[in-house]
């Protein structure tokens, strides 16, 4: 516990002032924890950072979380998407020149990876360069940590029921509706608590969906760590595991809260 403690407290030391600062700042930080996260996928996989088909994952996965703006330079007839299918393609010729060491399903893996992560870290960013950014990003946070303190504090103390035993044999249905219940209560109260021009209605509208989904995402990650056998996804976070162990859930969220708003 004095580990996480301590790991948490120097990582939120590190993330609020990049929070906060906006701008290419975040930007910068969201393409260093989509390539980290991506790594993760490889390390799970065991398979070689230093290989081709991880160039090529890092590469389609950073096309994706490159804020728009970055794009200006290329042709008008041709899209970031595009550009994201050319690594998909590269991948898959990849596959003939090595005669198959690394196969389709491989790069049917990384191909799914790049687009999940790529997709949730690219949200974070423009979410907080956006309307409103720091407030609907703070709105985001709370919703997310609401939930998951809310899911182990009260699946712990009077959690009975399996959610998904299979997948994550400690969560509970006690657990999950206890974090809905507080994602409910503190969001609502950040939401009215804060002067915006967004629809607060909406917002607490939104939090019970938002909380689903963070839930939703953090059994994702459950399911490919138990099919990889890991108890983590990265050791990057002494006491937390990896940066897929801490923003699971908000990989889920931050791309729909990027589409009800944009």
């Amino acid at each position: 516990m004095k580990q996480r403690v301590i790991t948490a407290v120097i990582a939120l030391i590190f993330f609020i002032p990049i929070v906060l600062a906006g701008g290419l700042w975040i930007d910068w930080l969201t393409v260093l924890l989509a390539s980290i996260g991506i790594a993760e996928i490889f390390m799970m996989k065991k398979r070689r950072l230093t290989s081709v088909d991880f160039l090529l994952a890092l590469l389609a996965t950073l096309t994706i979380v490159v804020p728009d703006r970055f794009w200006g330079f290329l042709p008008e007839q041709l899209t970031r998407y595009q550009v994201y299918f050319i690594f998909v393609m590269l991948m898959m010729v990849w596959t003939v020149l090595v005669k198959n060491r690394i196969s389709f399903d491989d790069i049917g893996v990384y191909t799914l990876a790049s687009l999940y992560i790529g997709t949730g870290f690219h949200g974070m960013a423009a979410i907080r360069n956006g309307q409103e950014g720091l407030k609907l990003l703070g709105y985001v946070f709370v919703v997310v940590w609401a939930t998951d303190v809310g899911a182990y504090m009260i699946g712990r103390k009077i959690g009975r029921h399996k959610l998904w035993p299979a997948i994550s044999p400690n969560k509970t249905w006690e657990g999950s509706i206890g974090a809905l219940i507080c994602a409910l209560v503190f969001a609502s109260l950040y939401v009215m608590a804060i002067p915006t021009t967004l629809s607060k209605p909406k917002l607490i509208s939104a939090v019970i969906f938002l909380s689903i989904a963070g839930q939703i995402g953090d059994l994702v990650e459950s399911a490919y760590k138990r099919h990889y056998g890991v108890k983590d996804s990265g050791k990057i976070l002494p006491g937390h595991g990896g940066i897929l162990d801490r923003f699971d859930s908000l990989l889920f969220v931050l791309p729909i809260v990027g589409f009800l708003v944009f």
